[in-house]
């Protein structure tokens, strides 16, 4: 699933394009996961915006439409000349689309979705009681008032394992089970670990950042679905440290890595390196 790097690499890629086109059409597969995609029709984007693993796209209403590309999805900017080349006019008859919206300046955005996990719901702008996961996001992770200390008063809430903290998106939001091995590989912590001190929950949201970052100056990771607003693989996938790498050897001290099950989610770790 497309964590904050990749999210992040789609919103700069359509955000700055997208303000001040207005919707004049939209349509959608029947399934109320995108529905909510008509309803904009009629309004102007006004600003772009990323929480978490969440596409945020202001509308002059006062609302703004929110994306989530789950395991599959993409979105992406189908240009005038290339919808006068395409055979899949209406665009409902495209292959895997799942939302489009026709903008006043002869472009298409489209939401391509092969799997389904994706959603759309369009809300007034910051209110996100109707998306929980969204609601209950914890700070984002380059804000520069975030800092280990109330990073490691967020994991203290939690007896959970410390790689399950991270997916949930409460203590940190953005990180996803790619980053999240590679963060607890960069800062030598055992992902089945439930309590870590203050110094290394620093030390473990500099490693998160570290990995981000990376992820972002790559284009995110490809492993097979992800892909970009104009269609580009990441390169990220051939920097990893951890995640996927079970069975080869450690690039810090050579042992063999180790990938297990924690709470429903592959994991992979250094048990020298990362020992509880």
């Amino acid at each position: 699933m497309p964590e904050l790097p990749e999210v992040e690499t789609v919103r700069r890629q359509l955000g700055p394009s997208l303000i001040g086109s207005s919707v004049i059409e939209a349509g959608s597969h029947a399934s109320a996961k995108f529905t909510p995609a008509r309803e904009i029709t009629g309004s102007r984007f006004t600003s772009d915006g990323r929480r978490g693993k969440f596409l945020l796209f202001g509308v002059d209403d006062g609302r703004e439409l929110v994306v989530h590309l789950g395991m599959t999805g993409q979105l992406r900017i189908i240009d005038d000349q290339q919808l006068a080349e395409r055979e899949d006019h209406p665009p409902d008859s495209a292959p895997y689309l799942r939302a489009w919206w026709a903008l006043d300046d002869g472009r298409l955005l489209e939401f391509v979705d092969v799997r389904r996990f994706g959603r759309i719901r369009v809300v007034p702008a910051g209110d996100y009681r109707s998306i929980p996961t969204l609601a209950a996001a914890g700070p984002e992770p380059f804000d520069t008032d975030f800092d280990g200390r109330q990073f490691w008063t967020l994991l203290k809430k939690s007896k959970r394992k410390l790689k399950t903290q991270l997916l949930s998106q409460r203590p940190v939001a953005g990180v996803g089970n790619i980053y999240a091995d590679e963060a607890l590989w960069l800062a030598s912590i055992n992902p089945n670990a439930t309590r870590i001190s203050p110094q290394r929950a620093t030390e473990l949201l500099e490693a998160i950042r570290t990995v981000l970052a990376k992820g972002l100056d790559n284009g995110g990771t490809t492993l097979r679905d992800y892909r970009d607003a104009e269609g580009r693989t990441g390169d990220n996938q051939y920097s990893l440290a951890a995640y996927g790498r079970g069975g080869q050897p450690c690039l810090r001290c050579d042992t063999t890595l180790r990938s297990a099950t924690i709470d429903a989610r592959t994991t992979t770790w250094c048990p020298t390196c990362q020992r509880r």
